[in-house]
């Protein structure tokens, strides 16, 4: 009989993680548009409002694994949900910009913490042989978040006053997160706490895990190629007339992502990951160069496919090459310089790439994101395709 994966809370901690994905996605893709319309600001200020959420979360995940080992995960985790809910509802105080940056960049803090414990606990409550089945369970929590989150807000949108309800959907899922907390039952003694050592690490050793850095860089160039698609999609579906068609993206994109990573991800147990990840990156290479030219439905959802395909399986493998380099006792310190690398990557996007956008278009910034994508086949190889067989 084989060790259980879905235990109670395996569950509530998936939804929770699920929850707080799915409101970052919802408000990535409208809130851009949002503060245009209610602040009059420019695409790049635009832009920064939506990114700097992820800014946020990069610097909750950098400090809270010191604490989870003083504290312990459960405590962070309840801190970090209800600190969320509260800048869940300071949404409908329309102040100035300035208070908008402020609440998406310390929400983007709680993000960052509720995500850093979520994932100690799941590692935690796992049975060793059952622990990467398990993972790549909880994995697709946060895989349905980017369909669903982007899906309903693009949806919402087309409603007056739309921002009025994807700010009170916010606040509900914040309170469902809280009453979630109710339901999780952990014994503390599956978590070691208050047994830090100081070590002769460096400073970035405490925080990071230096073995991860070479795959983590390439996965910040490859977020950074995707966030463009992630925070103009509803204004670059405005300008092509394919508003409807842009709804369904993020589903098709999820579909793709889901219906693989199965497959995936027992190829490259049985042949290394290059045989998926070269792939992935020309997938998403010429997904790219579609969705830049999309001038119909069926070609921007082809690109949405594609992009899902590629961007989608790079990430997992990607992920799971951070883990398999380093030693099992620094798992956590690799999966979250994995998390920081790639969301610099998604956080700088939008605000670099909007600096350009009214100069270029949409089209040709998201055109310029060949290159960027396409320069990480080299730096794979370099990094860690050449000695791959030596890790896997």
């Amino acid at each position: 009989m084989k060790d259980k994966i879905w235990s109670r809370n395996f569950i509530v901690i998936s939804l929770i993680n699920f929850l707080s994905i799915l409101m970052f996605y919802l408000l990535i893709v409208t809130i851009a548009s949002y503060a245009i319309e209610t602040y009059h600001v420019s695409t790049s200020i635009a832009g920064l409002v939506s990114s700097i959420y992820v800014i946020g979360a990069l610097v909750g995940r950098l400090v809270t694994g010191r604490f989870i080992g003083k504290l312990g995960p459960s405590k962070i985790l309840t801190m970090g949900v209800g600190l969320f809910f509260i800048s869940a509802c300071l949404y409908f105080i329309e102040f100035n910009i300035g208070f908008l940056l402020f609440n998406r960049f310390i929400q983007g803090i709680f993000v960052g913490i509720i995500g850093t414990a979520a994932g100690t606990i799941i590692a935690s409550i796992l049975p060793a042989s059952r622990k990467g089945e398990g993972i790549g369970y909880y994995s697709l929590s946060v895989i349905l978040a980017t369909a669903i989150g982007p899906f309903i807000g693009i949806f919402l949108m087309k409603f007056q006053n739309g921002n009025t309800y994807i700010f009170g959907l916010n606040v509900l899922l914040s309170a469902i997160m809280i009453l979630a907390l109710v339901f999780m039952k952990l014994d503390s003694s599956m978590f070691r706490t208050g047994e830090h050592k100081e070590t002769n690490e460096s400073f970035a050793a405490k925080f990071m895990e230096p073995k991860s850095i070479p795959i983590s860089f390439i996965a910040l160039l490859i977020g950074f190629a995707y966030s463009g698609v992630m925070s103009f999609l509803s204004f670059f579906a405005e300008e092509i007339h394919l508003v409807d068609a842009a709804s369904f993206f993020f589903i098709v994109y999820a579909v793709a992502t889901i219906l693989t990573r199965p497959f995936t991800g027992r190829l490259m147990d049985r042949k290394g990951p290059n045989i998926i990840v070269y792939p992935c990156i020309v997938l998403f290479a010429v997904g790219m160069y579609m969705f830049s030219d999309a001038s119909s439905s069926w070609m921007l959802l082809v690109a949405a496919g594609l992009i899902g395909l590629g961007f989608g399986n790079f990430n997992s493998i990607a992920q799971t090459i951070a883990v398999k380099v380093t030693e099992p006792h620094r798992f956590g310190f690799a999966t979250s310089t994995y998390f920081i690398f790639y969301d610099i990557g998604l956080g700088l996007g939008p605000y670099l790439l909007g600096l350009f956008i009214p100069f270029v278009g949409y089209r040709a910034i998201f055109l310029w994101m060949l290159p960027v994508i396409l320069v990480c086949i080299p730096l794979y190889y370099v990094f860690h395709g050449r000695k791959a067989k030596f890790y896997i």
